[in-house]
């Protein structure tokens, strides 16, 4: 009997299912929770696991429904809002099977009031490959012996805002949003629907019974550019849509490509990688070099930008300075392989201490993307323009630029 389900079909349903009750942002996310929810049935074949993201900016945005929806279609299903990294190890080793992890209101566990929760985040990212263990303490008082425990299952999440990054590395993000007016969304009833759900579910075991060596043995195609830790988390869920079949194989590469590269989009860049950028592109703009009191006063200008509003503790935030532009500089390094650090600039009589291009040039190739087209405007024009007294900075004849003390203490770019 088993062997007469139609793999392809039975995704189709359990995507239906999704749909019936939540609007997710794109076609993508319904292949791809759909695949997700069928890959928790065959954990025990896999090497590794994706984990599964719901996250929005604002309550309200269907996410814990979906969690919902997933709970119905996945194995051994075990809810939680706050679990501590003990609970969480003993229930990946307990002798019922290996449990689908659901987090509902993961802010709270990684929220900036919850002290960072260290171990359950090293359980989250050590349980996505197959073998991962960690050492803990067991036993009472001073009768205390060490012991290994597995953290490999899936896990699911739901929360506002985002996670740390070691985590959404490891993640399919699904960015939710209020529904629309004209978007409509079944009702969900539990006493009605979770009956439906657990028999998708049921049928979901039933079919994977039958592939588990298919998928232990599979080695699916990546689709061109996907590598690295997106191609181990996208890895089992594509073994599940060639097992499938149908037009399975080709929505789930294209679901893969479409999220990753909406990931790479919605990703805030590490706030080094952010100046960086913000320093070739909107400030430097071809120049040779420049004095810190102009980059200062270039970067705390930018509307779009956090420099003026930085956050030291989660509370408290201050406007970038000096000493801070050089904190985060000197983790990089220049080409010579020394940290990136401020030297004195030539600016009429005086030196003031400054950066050079040639200094930052390997660090922008190496973390910056690609720049954008080249406009008509760049940041330093926008600067006001002071005449008199100016000394020029020498360099470059095609990138030369006038350094203008003022009657305030920054020093203003004259292209």
């Amino acid at each position: 009997m088993t062997d007469h389900i139609d793999g392809a079909a039975l995704l189709d349903e359990v995507e239906a299912f999704h749909r019936r009750f939540n609007v997710f942002p794109t076609e993508a996310a319904y292949v791809a929770v759909a695949l997700w929810d069928t890959h928790a049935h065959l954990i025990d074949a896999l090497d590794g696991t994706a984990r599964l993201a719901f996250l929005s900016p604002e309550p309200g945005s269907g996410k814990s429904r979906a969690l919902e929806i997933v709970e119905t279609l996945t194995p051994r299903a075990a809810t939680t809002v706050n679990a501590s990294a003990n609970a969480l190890f003993r229930l990946v080793e307990a002798d019922a099977g290996t449990p689908t992890l659901l987090f509902d209101e993961i802010d709270t566990v990684f929220g900036p009031k919850a002290g960072g929760n260290e171990e359950v985040r090293g359980f989250l990212n050590s349980g996505y490959r197959r073998g991962a263990k960690s050492l803990r303490c067991v036993g009472d008082g001073s009768s205390q012996n060490a012991e290994w425990f597995s953290s490999f299952c899936a896990v699911a999440m739901a929360g506002l805002g985002s996670l740390p990054d070691t985590i959404l590395t490891r993640s399919i993000i699904i960015r939710m949003r209020k529904k629309a007016p004209n978007e409509k969304a079944e009702p969900y009833r539990r006493r009605v629907h979770e009956k439906q759900g657990h028999a998708l579910r049921d049928q979901l075991a039933e079919w994977t019974a039958t592939i588990q060596k298919q998928i232990a043995e599979a080695w699916p195609e990546m689709p061109e550019g996907v590598t690295d830790r997106p191609a181990d988390v996208w890895e089992p869920l594509l073994a599940v849509a060639d097992a499938a079949g149908g037009h399975w194989p080709e929505r789930a590469r294209a679901a893969c490509v479409a999220l990753i590269k909406a990931a790479q989009e919605g990703d805030e860049a590490s706030l080094g990688v952010r100046l960086l950028t913000d320093l070739r592109d909107k400030v430097f703009c071809g120049a040779d070099r420049m004095p810190t009191a102009a980059i200062l006063e270039v970067l705390l200008g930018l509307d779009d930008a956090p420099w003026a509003d930085l956050s030291d503790d989660g509370q408290n935030s201050k406007p970038l300075t000096a000493r801070g532009l050089s904190k985060l500089l000197s983790q990089y390094v220049r080409p010579d392989n020394t940290p990136i650090r401020p030297r004195g600039i030539r600016v009429g009589s005086g030196t003031p201490k400054g950066y050079y291009a040639e200094d930052l040039s390997d660090a922008w190739i190496r973390y910056c993307p690609p720049p954008p087209e080249k406009s008509a405007t760049s940041a330093t024009s926008a600067t006001s323009q002071v005449s008199g007294g100016g000394a020029v900075a020498e360099g470059p004849s095609e990138s030369r630029h006038m350094f203008v003390e003022t009657d305030t203490p920054q020093l203003r770019s004259v292209g």
